[in-house]
């Protein structure tokens, strides 16, 4: 029995990257000697088990063959007699088919070190087109590796090519595009991840409401950038410089997919983007099966951002409508990734990328006033039920009011 770390850790340590996870692939073992080591079993498909001190997940070696359609489509061989060069080679792309033996030594029979001194992402083998989901993977580590300059290779795109042109991507469920969608929100430069998608045709087939933004042109003074669909992209990575929080980001990337619907004859306004977004991004996240919290956040986003952009023009009783309609009184918390969301908005465009935002503080500032109001005086004061509702709205608005005075807003 031989023991060799294997994937991310080696590419990473190699890289000169902090190494978070270790992966372990075991040859030359079976599922009983594993456990009589120990280790407890965890893989329902295929062998893994849990080391008993560390916890960190050993593979018995093994390979797989596609025996049908789907994700699920595949027999998995997990044997003794499984070799480290084939068990490395049903992976997915070279950088991540290498192994380390516990001298250091590397194993890397596909090529990995020399396509990472390339900085090359670049498929192992013919088998990469036997699971749409790599793409989405390369892609994954396209964003990832973006900014050590990091390309797709072009044979590895023109595989690619072909599998959206056979009609694979659509068989992806809508969980497993959305793990990988979420992950590549967490990476330094996540708009690689789409437009890598956009290059070999998949952005139309998975996120047709996204794919349709480019080409259609904004108003120059307002967007130097004029495409549609490189402003979301520039918001999208602003809001990966401003915070780790992948529903912001994510709320970033859809908050005005109401622009692709915008009729060709009303360019380069887009009068009532905002609900057709709404829609769009609630048929989006249906569709992906896309987390509640996601979801709601990106579907105030898309309905507020203007108010936000205007919030030094509205009215105070516009001000508090939008407070309320954020629902910020209960969800403060959100109310604030809201605010990073219009931030991202505003600098996401061509020489704006560092402009200032007093925006944001005006809807603090409003936010803050409203708050203060003593709900509890009110009450005291033998106020209830309608009339109550109504005397704390009109306080609230006084109070918000009281700030154009005072250059708060």
């Amino acid at each position: 029995m031989k023991i060799y770390r294997v994937g991310g850790a080696v590419r990473d340590r190699l890289l000169g990257l902090p190494v978070v996870d270790r992966d372990w692939v075991v040859v030359g073992a079976t599922p009983e000697q594993m456990e009589q080591l120990g280790y407890r079993r965890v893989g329902k498909d295929f062998p893994v088990f849990l080391h008993p001190d560390t916890r960190e997940e050993y593979a018995l070696a093994r390979t797989e063959r596609k025996t049908g359609p789907g994700y699920k489509g595949f027999v998995v061989h997990a044997a003794p007699d499984v070799t480290l060069e084939e068990d490395l080679r049903r992976r997915d792309i070279t950088i991540n088919a290498m192994a380390e033996d516990d001298g250091g030594t590397i194993i890397d029979p596909f090529g990995g070190q020399d396509d990472l001194a390339r900085k090359v992402i670049r498929h192992v083998s013919p088998a990469f087109v036997e699971d749409p989901l790599r793409i989405l993977r390369v892609a994954r580590f396209a964003a990832r590796f973006a900014p050590l300059g990091f390309r797709v290779a072009d044979e590895t795109s023109a595989v690619m090519r072909a599998i959206v042109a056979a009609g694979e991507v659509d068989a992806l469920v809508a969980e497993r595009i959305w793990v990988e969608v979420a992950r590549a929100l967490g990476e330094q430069q996540p708009s690689r991840f789409f437009e890598v998608l956009r290059s070999c045709g998949a952005l139309a087939r998975l996120f047709p409401e996204i794919d349709v933004l480019y080409g259609v042109p904004q108003r120059r003074d307002f967007h130097p950038e004029i495409d549609t669909g490189k402003h979301v992209m520039a918001v999208l990575d602003c809001a990966a410089r401003l915070t780790p929080d992948t529903r912001v980001r994510f709320a970033s990337l859809v908050h005005d997919l109401g622009k692709g619907t915008t009729p060709a004859a009303d360019w380069p306004q887009h009068p009532g983007h905002e609900q057709r977004s709404v829609a769009l991004v609630e048929v989006l996240c249906a569709r992906l099966s896309v987390p509640n919290d996601y979801r709601d956040l990106a579907m105030l986003a898309a309905r507020y951002h203007s108010h936000c952009h205007r919030a030094g023009e509205l009215r105070p009783g516009t001000l508090l409508d939008v407070l309320q309609g954020l629902d910020a009184f209960r969800r403060p918390e959100r109310f604030e990734q809201f605010l990073l969301v219009c931030l991202a908005d505003a600098r996401g465009r061509a020489g704006q990328e560092e402009a200032p935002y007093p925006q944001q503080h005006h809807m603090r500032a409003a936010f803050a006033a409203a708050r203060a109001v003593d709900a509890g005086a009110l009450a005291a004061a033998g106020h209830s039920g309608a009339a109550m509702a109504e005397a704390l709205r009109q306080q609230r608005i006084a109070a918000i009011d009281v700030l154009k005075g005072d250059g708060s807003r």
